[in-house]
């Protein structure tokens, strides 16, 4: 395996950013120092004006295989990953077939083994049948399960009190929660196409949605964590309402109870709806300007603990559709670490602040082994960015499968130049070494 000598870079690292040599031998952090001079044999890359991160850890990705890759597949997806500074993903179970027994779980691992270019875990899933067996799921090899709380596909919605207690009782794993209460969406859709009939307008997605359906059930699982001393994850928070069930008094390693946010929901706010229309129709949806600040006070005042992407692409042709036809979901992994660069650029979060929630509070979090920082000894999940290269998002350089973003004809003030996956280059300045593949992630739990 071929060994690097990153010189002269700006270390990004534990709230600090100082000039420093990084060694890469096999495969791992070697040495860090002021000044490495004997590079023992090891390619130099002269880094001066780039600065050194983490490789960002992307808790909340669909990448649609297998069974949905008309959209999308491991292959495309974590490639486009790589290629934005993402060096680890973690994979939903809302596939076809739906990872909801254990075998089905491996298989997906045996697709990223041998297809994804970024390191990989990928989530086990909870239906209201499936109990037994979501609790096989080894906690030092997976990393966690994920509960559809509301808005799940196919049959995954766990909407039954026995389950739900059931798993947040007996689970000594992460769970991870979709946070939407179900009645109190059909209620309002009944009401919108009392009035609209099918010709619902994209900008009422955040009204039919709303905070009171997202804050029911997040409230609802924070209820259930406290009474079972459960380990819970929310996913994706949407709403101001929800940022104060979170704890900001005690370090995340003594969190029980977590939250994200997604960059869809720190970019985007309502008023984008009548411009932009079915690219920013998520779940839970972007709603009001006033969220997206509370959402952001929550991210800089650590109620939030982690900032992901949840890219989950469709076609053109399924966006296109009309409100009730047109899924929900975008596609985000290339894109998202440039975003937040931008919100550095424009003084709302230090550099060091993105680390922590892209890297080292996501390894916290899950209690991921030995990576996440820069540290002598860890894997070598680095990405190195030029805060003074400008890009802009145009379909001829999108890599997503589904071959759009929502950020299309945005110019965004940094590039992404190299991308280390486990030591490996995997990516330099456009182009992809695909020699070789990421690697299953592993967790330091007791």
């Amino acid at each position: 395996m071929q060994n690097y000598l990153i010189k002269n870079a700006q270390v990004v690292n534990e709230g600090t950013i100082k000039t420093q040599d990084v060694l890469i031998k096999n495969g791992r952090i070697e040495k860090i120092a002021s000044e490495i001079s004997d590079s023992q044999g090891a390619i130099e890359i002269n880094a001066e004006g780039l600065h050194l991160l983490p490789g960002v850890i992307d808790d909340q990705v669909h990448f649609r295989e297998p069974g949905l890759t008309h959209k999308a597949n491991i292959f495309t997806e974590s490639r486009a990953a790589v290629a934005g500074g993402i060096t680890t993903f973690m994979e939903m179970p809302n596939t076809n077939p739906q990872t909801l027994t254990i075998d089905l779980l491996e298989d997906k691992y045996a697709i990223g083994n041998r297809d994804s270019l970024a390191n990989y875990s990928f989530f086990m899933g909870v239906s209201n049948e499936n109990l037994e067996e979501a609790l096989k799921a080894n906690k030092k090899t997976v990393c966690g399960l994920k509960v559809f709380m509301g808005s799940s596909t196919g049959n995954m919605l766990v909407d039954s009190e026995e389950v739900l207690n059931g798993i947040f009782s007996r689970s000594d794993m992460l769970i991870a929660t979709h946070c939407e209460d179900e009645k109190t969406i059909r209620k309002n859709i009944e009401e919108f196409k009392a009035k609209y009939g099918e010709d619902v307008p994209m900008e009422m997605h955040p009204v039919i949605r709303d905070e009171e359906a997202c804050y029911r059930s997040s409230s609802l699982a924070v209820e259930l964590a406290k009474k079972h001393n459960t380990r819970l994850h929310i996913l994706h928070i949407s709403t101001g309402k929800e940022t104060h069930l979170f704890d900001n008094s005690i370090p995340l390693e003594q969190k029980r109870i977590t939250a994200e946010a997604c960059i869809h929901h720190l970019w985007f706010n309502d008023s984008l709806y009548k411009t932009k229309g079915s690219h920013i129709k998520w779940n839970p949806a972007v709603k009001s300007e006033a969220d997206r600040q509370e959402i952001w006070k929550a991210v800089l005042d650590d109620r939030i603990d982690v900032i992901a992407t949840d890219h989950a692409p469709h076609t053109i042709e399924e966006k296109s559709n009309k409100y009730f036809n047109a899924p929900s979901g975008g596609p985000l992994v290339q894109h998202a670490l440039p975003a937040m660069l931008e919100f550095y650029h424009k003084g709302q979060i230090s550099l060091e602040k993105i680390a922590d929630k892209m890297a080292h509070k996501v390894a916290v979090c899950f209690q991921i082994a030995e990576r996440g920082y820069i540290r002598e000894g860890y894997f070598a999940d680095l990405v190195l960015v030029d805060l003074n290269g400008k890009s802009t998002v145009t379909k001829e350089n999108i890599l997503y499968k589904c071959g759009w973003s929502p950020f299309e004809g945005e110019t965004f003030n940094s590039e992404i130049t190299h991308t280390f996956i486990s030591g490996h280059l995997a990516y330099e300045r456009g182009k992809f070494n695909e020699n070789k593949m990421g690697e299953r992630i592993g967790f330091e739990r007791s």
